[in-house]
Order: C-alpha cells, then structure tokens, then sequence
C-alpha cells in the first residue's frame, strides 16, 4: 500500500457490551486479521479498563476509515473519532539496529 493518497488515521472507540456482544467477537476478530493482512490496519489495541479502542489505519480518507468500521459486527456498539495524523513513527518503521560482530 504504497500510494501517495493514502494517510494514517488513529480511530479512538469508545464500546459498551451486553450479552450478544461476546458472541460477535470472534466474526470481528476475523474481520480485523482481514484488515490487518490487507495492510489496512497497523495496529490495533483493546482496554477492557476503560470499555476503549485505538485503531492505527491507511486509507485516502475519513469517510473511508468509516465504511472500514461499518463492516464490524460490533459496529453498533461503538461510538468513535477519527483523527487524521501528521506524524506516525515507531520502532517498526526504523531500520534495524547494526549488529557489530
């Protein structure tokens, strides 16, 4: 996915949970690990501290992040920001460390 179109978007979720929401959660799973070979996702991070969910994507735009998120089973659990990023850096960006034999 190397177009030049393509930004980095961080999408915050915030979810609640009744008693389906468990059984949905291995149709989503699925359809994360899709997104994630896809090269779509580069990461995703859940916390059931505070019921939230960060999804670092690439895509050309907001509303395209939106119809990525419209496709989860648990769609309707969620309310969610997207924020287009400026800077995304991290170690699996870097190049290797040398190795000095």
């Amino acid at each position: 996915m190397e177009d030049s179109n393509l930004k980095k978007f961080i999408v915050t979720i915030n979810f609640f949970m009744d008693d389906q929401f468990m059984t949905l959660v291995p149709p989503h799973r699925t359809y994360i690990n899709y997104l994630i070979n896809k090269g779509i996702i580069d990461s995703y991070a859940v916390s059931m501290e505070s019921y939230r969910s960060w999804i670092m994507m690439t895509a050309e735009s907001k509303d395209e992040v939106r119809e990525y998120l419209r496709k989860s089973p648990l769609f309707k659990y969620w309310t969610f920001e997207i924020d287009e990023l400026f800077v995304y850096d991290g170690q699996t960006y870097r190049l290797p460390a040398l190795q000095m034999n």
